[in-house]
């Protein structure tokens, strides 16, 4: 999603005026098959916004008549911005995952605001959404997606997008050229196999492997737009994307690249001496786009990576001031603030409150395509989803995932979205006790679909040899039943952190139920109070004003 444009190249005082409307950000993490543990190609996505509701789309595959058009509707604001010719045959799409498991996933960098062009069709989102329709590989997806700019004009900014199938992940940058011109200037990178990779709203792609078209493509004026611009001078051979089109700021490394460094950090070696990047150092060597883990990746490590709040850095967000008393890893926007005539800012994680839909892209090369692709699904914020397996096959989607079943606007019981986010702005309030009941009951749901897989997979492989049909159709009636019963365990789970947590109280239980006194009546529940750091704080703050003197309440 886009980010207007805390971590693009802005002063100060164009930050403040530009975050109010929107402050959107993603995060993707990508992962290469051979640095998985089941050789899987794995794509991660947050969909950050404050408009967003959360669900999942759908475009069943179709034939086309000759002359047929496809209307184009900008993802962020829903307006719609021109049409271009259909294709003779579209793809079926769930998500960000269509048929042939080929996955794309975003987020945006902002970078050179001149280089927008209003007037183009295309953009970043339904790039993503009309390639999944037309492209059944990553290196087709890149073919289809610039062509699609060159042809019709690129309207977003700066963009960096995962692209993958069951046998390779690219990440491809891309930005548009200016005013009244079409196409765009781009380059992508394949991720090796046994590597890890991410990208979130900072361009990573530095020089450019011009010998290697296996492993790196661009656009052939990639270097030639830079020079006309005045943002590069030098040899062909020092050129950095990055540098040229999204040129680092302290705030910007801070707010994206740390997020970066934070999954680096947890599963390679060696990331300690890029945390003064992270930190907002603009003098220190860029980090790589890719580096080699010191252990293999599960579909749960990216799941729970995507909950990370800097936990045991310098960053972590559970311990500053800014916590409160319950050690909360929010911080609610703006990104930015200002006391006595300074400007301040927030810590911008992977998980982040406002997220309209989080995933898993799994991709799978030694199952057939109907059953290899799983898109594991959730909404609202990664840290309190439940991300639940979505075969790419499948024929609709469950209905708590559906918009009309309650909106941005409008609540709903049946509302995963919705049903989420309650449970979610429960646990913001009284994190450190809450997100120990929260906790367990998302692992037990998520724990419970890893270990059905093989299973489930088997019977699709079976059913997919007597019929195509009957294993979309068993495939599309598992992904749906396991979704509205999540979202119906979530609901109990609410109910059950609403009575237990009442008024500031803690209930106690005994046996699986909350105590009673022997008479029908609820036993006196625990008064837990603060912690110690905070009775501390504000001792600090007022001395002696709350000072007892004796005598008791």
């Amino acid at each position: 999603m886009k980010i207007r444009t805390f971590f693009a190249t802005l002063t100060v005082a164009a930050i403040a005026s530009l975050l109010a409307p929107q402050a959107d950000a993603c995060t993707g993490l990508i992962v290469g098959k051979g640095a998985s543990k089941d050789g899987s190609v794995m794509i991660s996505y947050a969909a950050d916004s404050h408009t967003l509701y959360g669900e999942l789309y759908h475009w069943p595959a179709a034939d086309w008549a000759k002359g047929s058009m496809r209307q184009i509707i900008e993802w962020d604001t829903h307006t719609p911005i021109g049409s271009i010719p259909q294709v003779a045959h579209t793809y079926n799409v769930i998500g960000n995952m269509n048929e042939h498991q080929l996955a794309i996933t975003e987020s945006t960098w902002g970078g050179r605001s001149e280089l927008v062009n209003n007037e183009g069709i295309m953009d970043y989102g339904s790039l993503i959404y009309v390639t999944l329709q037309r492209a059944k590989t990553a290196r087709e997806a890149i073919k289809v997606m610039t062509s699609l700019v060159e042809e019709y004009g690129y309207r977003s900014s700066g963009e960096s997008f995962s692209i993958a199938d069951k046998n390779e992940a690219w990440v491809m940058e891309l930005i548009g050229k200016g005013p009244g011109k079409k196409g765009a200037v781009w380059v992508a990178m394949r991720i090796p196999d046994n590597a890890i990779s991410a990208h979130a709203n900072q361009a990573r792609i530095q020089q450019i492997k011009f010998n290697d078209p296996d492993n790196c493509l661009y656009a052939k004026d990639v270097i030639s737009l830079a020079r006309e611009k005045g943002y590069f001078k030098g040899k062909d051979k020092d050129f950095s994307f990055q540098k040229a089109y999204n040129p680092w700021t302290s705030d910007g490394l801070r707010g994206c690249e740390a997020r970066v460094w934070s999954f680096f950090n947890r599963f390679a070696d060696g990331m300690k001496k890029y945390e003064a990047l992270a930190m907002g150092d603009v003098n220190q060597e860029p980090m790589p786009l890719y580096v080699i883990p010191n252990r293999k990746l599960s579909v749960a490590d990216v799941r729970n990576m995507m909950r990370d709040h800097y936990e045991g850095t310098p960053m972590d967000m559970t311990q500053d001031i800014g916590a409160g008393p319950y050690s909360v890893p929010y911080r609610w926007r703006p990104m930015s603030w200002e006391y006595n005539g300074k400007t301040y800012f927030n810590e911008r994680a992977i998980a982040t409150q406002q997220t309209g839909f989080v995933l898993v892209a799994q991709l799978r090369p030694n199952l057939p395509d109907e059953v290899g692709g799983i898109l594991w699904f959730g909404v609202d914020d990664a840290n309190t989803a439940v991300f639940t397996p979505m075969y790419a096959s499948i024929q609709r989607t469950p209905e708590c995932y559906r918009v009309g079943n309650g909106d941005m606007m409008h609540f709903s019981w049946t509302s995963a979205f919705w049903i989420h986010n309650w449970v979610a702005n429960m646990a913001y309030a009284r994190y450190a006790p809450m997100i120990q009941d929260i906790r367990p009951v998302q692992y037990e749901l998520e724990d419970g679909f890893d270990n059905a897989l093989a299973q489930i997979d088997a019977k699709a492989v079976a059913l997919l040899k007597e019929s195509p049909a009957k294993a979309r159709a068993f495939l599309t009636n598992y992904s749906c039943t396991v979704a509205d019963a999540a979202t119906a365990r979530w609901k109990s789970l609410g109910e059950y952190l609403l009575v237990k947590y009442m008024d500031g109280n803690m209930k106690k239980e005994e046996n699986g139920s909350f105590k009673d006194n022997g008479h029908g009546l609820s036993a006196m529940p625990e008064f837990p109070g603060y912690d110690t750091r905070y009775y501390k704080q504000i001792v600090d703050e007022t001395g002696n004003k709350f000072l007892s003197t004796g005598g008791g309440h």
